[in-house]
């Protein structure tokens, strides 16, 4: 497209000039009540809001696609573009139209793109989930470092970690961000892995990750001479921070939003969980993809959208470090046994709206009255809350959350009596400010309401001077106020001495409409006295704002206190709730679970009305430096997946600080947690199910250390027996001989229970099945020993297989066991004696024969059979079933 053509009116030169400065983004380009949309971006708008496209105008000989959406609606239509991979700028006019129009009858309002809006900037509370964190990430390397920094501006929390480019896929899925910020010339290298976690993929140029330009970026921001300020970073950790920054700057151009100090995050300090186990544990969503059915939605009772944000980040990255464990789980004991403060707490903690993402939309200027009276809720229920926590001797994380809580009496003061109990969305709207709060303020709007009063009285005298009781003073945008009474009454009034008093405005169809001078000059008077109310509100909000950003590291801080509050009572209702157990974590290699249960599948049973959740005991405790392993056999069904899956959940919420779904739980500290548990073929990247099993067994094997809880599920089920039975085979030894970690290893393969007696540390155990006339019933129960056989044909059976399958199958399993106890492999078996077209047919149909009974119901019409003659026919009936 080309500004230099003479056909191309004013308006769409610059919407081409402005299209030429964000070529990869959406134009909303700001048309009075419309964003419109023009050429590509049209088409492209169209069909993803699904709505008309249109024309307007030509350029270059050819139509102009358009399309538009309300501005009052848009930021639906912005979601729908944000999910389908757009980004959008937009374009706001800048000046009045007014101000344009002195310019000349043909200027163009003077426009520009205020936002590049994108996966990672959301801040309206109508575009983001309330109870998820939408973090920005950036990922650089230098000189072979690697570093990940993350920020939420809808909150401002900012955090920075290294990160060598092997962690960066695992680190992805613990934050699952929506948009990731990389260098332009590792794009390439980096967009499968970013893609793969679900994120948006953004190139800078090299320029915006130079470290010495970010640390001069960061020091300006939070105004300090150093970084050091907030700790020690790397190079490559101030890179990735500025080039955050700096993206920042290019998509809310220049207003940057309020950012919280940096927080260096070490990798140690949280338990490793790499994508595949996250994926197989549902962590915080579940295999189909949505929230329900994970563990985040089983377990979430927390009251507040920070509480349940701070859930989702302990969740997905349990602490390894024990002092912290231990103060986690201190304050859910607190609150467990203090139940009716507990109960108190969380009735208030209902009652407090989310400040951190209030004070986000009030620095970049996306707020509105109500973020203020946001901010004055949070900060008044706090007081409450600190309260209620007086005189009480309380752990040291709520203690220090109660701290926080106080002292902003001086502030809440203000916004108290500055601001009406429910003020309205935007400012412009006006009526948020107090009466009383303001003498000017009050002056204007009394002028304003009791103009209103005037207007009425003046109505009621024109209607006396002339006679006309129908008269009416009413109002509209273009005449302001006037005098309208039908055409029959207005010749009156267009006659002497009326029509020197009342000047003809207007003739409509069915009314004439007048003015007179008085009522002109009440007009303005009204008009100004609104007018002036309004712009005193304006600035009496700006005042309230600049006084909310003065204090708003300590708002923060006390946003923060309410969600652990908030985290620590929630914890606390599910484990009286669900007779959940505090565990007992320390630095030893113990993993000792009584009573274990999934509290996902837990939860489920419990919906359906069925049968309750059988609990399990797990012994893993390793000693003297050795592996503990379980060697799991048992048929499929019977639940070894979920006792493997319970076991790595209870050890991952311990370690989050909750405590866990058992009788008893004693953990050693785990570093990493690994899970292997199904498969399913990677397509996109051509990859077979046993490929796909193969790289995680690999990751596993390659990264697990002695302190990891490892659960692998039918490790080699997915090539030829022997194959996969020897890569089965070597994988435990591997386990137990080099990673010499705690295990659960479930397998099909019983000739892999020798190794119970060959490795130390391994020992079988199955889950208990009973067979009742020739079907397996489920017992769910783990005990120590090996299964004898796998009872596939009988699950077969239970899944509905055709009986002549199940009976070949029979026949084919009888003739392979013989092989294998003659010493063979059972192969001789099935091609002598069990040759191809040897399979059982389908059973022929049986004929079909009527009995007397069905005979004579055939020929009985029961709408027409009397009570007596129904009667009748049972015994008829019976009598014939009898017989027959």
């Amino acid at each position: 497209m080309t500004v230099a053509n003479a056909s191309v009116t004013p308006m769409m030169a610059q919407f081409l000039e402005i299209k030429a400065e964000h070529k990869d983004a959406l134009l909303f380009y700001r048309m009075g009540d419309f964003y419109e949309m023009f050429f590509e971006d049209a088409v492209a708008a169209a069909e993803a809001l699904d709505i008309a496209l249109t024309k307007r105008g030509k350029h270059l000989g050819q139509d102009i696609p358009m399309c538009g959406v309300p501005v009052h609606s848009a930021e639906g239509y912005l979601l729908t573009l944000i999910r389908k991979g757009f980004r959008v700028g937009v374009c706001e006019q800048l000046e009045d139209p007014a101000e344009a129009k002195k310019r000349g009858s043909k200027s163009v309002v003077k426009r520009g793109v205020v936002r590049l809006v994108t996966p990672g900037t959301l801040t309206e509370e109508s575009l983001l989930e309330a109870r998820r964190h939408n973090y920005l990430a950036a990922y650089t390397e230098v000189r072979e470092e690697g570093a990940l920094a993350w920020v939420d501006i809808s909150t401002g929390a900012f955090s920075v970690m290294p990160c060598p480019p092997v962690r960066l896929s695992p680190e992805l899925a613990r934050l699952a961000p929506t948009e990731v910020v990389v260098s332009e010339a590792k794009e390439a290298d980096l967009a499968e892995i970013v893609t793969e976690s679900g994120a948006a993929i953004t190139p800078l140029a090299r320029a915006s990750f130079d470290s010495t330009s970010s640390e001069k970026r960061l020091t300006d921001l939070f105004k300090v001479g150093t970084m050091e300020a907030f700790g020690t970073f790397t190079r490559a950790e101030i890179s990735a921070m500025g080039a955050i920054v700096e993206y920042l700057d290019i998509t809310q151009k220049g207003k940057l939003p309020l950012l919280r100090a940096p927080v260096r995050e070490a990798a140690a300090r949280t338990v490793q969980i790499d994508a595949a186990t996250r994926r197989n544990l549902e962590l915080t969503s579940s295999l189909s993809g949505g929230r329900d059915g994970s563990l985040l939605s089983t377990i979430d009772r927390t009251v507040t959208a920070p509480g349940a944000r701070l859930l989702e980040r302990r969740i997905s990255s349990p602490s390894r470090d024990l002092a912290t464990i231990h103060a986690r789980l201190d304050s859910v004991r607190f609150m467990a046994e203090q139940g009716r403060l507990s109960q108190n707490l969380r009735d208030h903690l209902r009652k407090a709206p989310d400040m951190d993402r209030a004070l986000s939309r009030i620095a970049l200027d996306r707020g509105g009255p109500r973020d203020l009276a946001g901010v004055r809720n949070g900060l008044e229920q706090a007081a409450e809350i600190s309260s209620l926590l007086a005189g009480a001797e309380l752990p040291s994380l709520i203690n220090e959350a109660a701290q926080a809580l106080v002292g902003h009496d001086e502030l809440l003061d203000l916004l108290d009596q500055a601001l009406v109990a429910d003020p309205p969305l935007l400012a412009r709207d006006g009526g948020f400010i107090a009466p009383g709060y303001d003498g000017d303020l009050d002056e204007a709007r009394t002028l304003r309401d009791e103009g209103r009063g005037v207007i009425a009285q003046m109505q009621a005298d024109y209607a006396t001077q002339t006679g006309v009781s129908a008269l009416k003073v009413k109002h509209n945008n273009v005449l302001g106020y006037f005098i309208e009474t039908t055409a029959t009454h207005a010749e009156k009034m267009l006659s002497a001495p009326l029509s020197e008093t009342f000047i003809h405005r207007q003739t409509t169809a069915n009314a004439v409409r007048f003015t007179t001078v008085e009522l002109s000059e009440m007009e303005t008077r009204i008009l100004n006295a609104g007018n002036r109310a309004l712009e005193i509100e304006k600035r009496l909000y700006d005042t309230l704002k600049e006084a909310i950003l003065d204090r708003a590291a300590e708002i923060g801080q006390a946003a923060s206190a309410l969600a652990e509050i908030d985290l620590a009572a929630a914890f606390a209702d599910l484990a009286r709730g669900e007779e959940w157990c505090e565990p007992t974590v320390d630095d030893s290699r113990a993993f000792d679970i009584e009573g274990g249960r999934h509290p996902v599948v837990e939860q489920s049973l419990r919906k359906q009305g069925g049968e309750p959740f059988i609990a399990n005991d797990c012994e893993l405790t390793a000693t003297n430096g050795n592996a503990a392993i379980w060697l799991l056999t048992g048929p499929n069904m019977a639940g070894k997946s979920t006792f493997l899956r319970q076991n790595a959940l209870i050890a991952l919420l311990a370690q989050a600080g909750s405590f866990v779904p058992a009788r008893k739980a004693h953990i050693g500290l785990v570093s990493q947690l690994f899970s292997r548990v199904g498969a399913s073929d990677d397509l996109a990247r051509g990859r077979s199910t046993f490929m796909v099993e193969m790289v995680e067994t690999a990751a596993i094997l390659n990264q697990a250390d002695d302190r990891a809880v490892v659960i692998l599920d039918e490790i080699g089920r997915g090539t030829a027996t022997y194959d996969g039975l020897s890569i089965a085979w070597a994988t435990m030894e591997h386990l137990h001989d080099v990673n010499r970690c705690r295990a659960l290893f479930a397998t099909h393969y019983h000739e892999m229970t020798a190794l119970s007696a060959k490795l130390d540390g391994v020992e079988n155990a199955t889950v208990a099945v009973k067979e009742w006339e020739g079907d397996v019933i489920f017992l769910h129960e783990v005990r120590k020993g090996a299964a004898d056989r796998s009872y596939g044909v009988q699950v077969a059976k239970l899944a509905g297989l055709p009986d002549a399958v199940v009976e070949r199958a029979r026949v084919v399993l009888d003739a392979l066991e013989k092989g294998e106890r003659e010493g063979g492999t059972g192969q001789k078996a099935i091609i002598d004696d069990l040759p191809l077209f040897s399979a059982t047919p389908a059973p022929a149909p049986r004929p079909q024969t009527t009995s007397q009974a069905e005979e004579k119901l055939a020929g009985v019409h029961p709408d027409e059979l009397t009570p007596k003659e129904a009667l009748q026919l049972i015994y008829e009936l019976k009598a014939l079933t009898a017989s027959d």
